[in-house]
């Protein structure tokens, strides 16, 4: 295995060369833990370690979500950071957030996804995309996710199109979202209180509706 040294600013690594299965030993060591988090694609493993600005950004995000889906009366699994993998493509991930909305029923009963024939999340979350991370949307198209947002300086949307992503300002899965709103609300998220920002929160996705 040949290791991209890790720089100074950054909780990424990138090692070069690593076996499927080495992968496999990994996520299972690590599958009780909630740090490192792993992506893998054929051959590349990227080792992430969430940092606190990292994790209060994610839990906002998904709070959003979970908000915007309870106040338009749709049913939904939030998955978290589960292990998405797929031998037979050698990729796997685990995003900061994940949600079923339409296939929520499909696996609401199951304790190990399988994505040789489960269906992949419909929305995931990944914060903190920079310069010296991998890009991760191959293997998000590799497993059909229909829509991928990032927080990097502002948040963004992107959407799965014929194999690739294409950014667009509204959600899709959740159409009562935007980017432009989603941005509001992560930013009042750190100026007010949080029982004050989360009725905000309601009653503005419920004026919307």
């Amino acid at each position: 295995m040949s290791v991209v040294t890790q720089r100074p600013h950054t909780d990424r690594m990138i090692i070069r060369n690593v076996s499927w299965e080495t992968y496999e030993r990994l996520t299972e060591d690590l599958k009780n833990q909630s740090s490192p988090r792993l992506a893998y694609d054929r051959g590349v493993l990227e080792i992430m370690s969430p940092h606190f600005e990292h994790e209060g950004a994610k839990e906002i995000l998904a709070y959003i979500v979970a908000i915007a889906l309870e106040s338009m009366e749709i049913d939904f699994v939030s998955a978290g950071s589960t292990t998405y993998k797929r031998e037979l493509l050698k990729r796997g991930f685990e995003p900061d957030a994940s949600f079923f909305i339409k296939t929520a029923k499909q696996v609401r009963d199951k304790k190990k996804l399988d994505m040789e024939v489960d269906p992949p999340p419909e929305v995931i979350i990944e914060i903190d995309v920079t310069s010296d991370s991998m890009d991760k949307f191959s293997l998000y198209a590799a497993l059909k996710v229909a829509e991928v947002w990032r927080d990097s300086d502002a948040i963004e949307i992107w959407l799965l199109h014929e194999g690739g992503y294409v950014r667009n300002s509204n959600s899709l899965a959740i159409p009562v979202l935007n980017e432009e709103l989603l941005s509001e609300l992560m930013e009042s998220s750190l100026q007010v209180e949080r029982p004050v920002w989360a009725r905000q929160t309601r009653e503005r996705i419920r004026q919307l509706l």
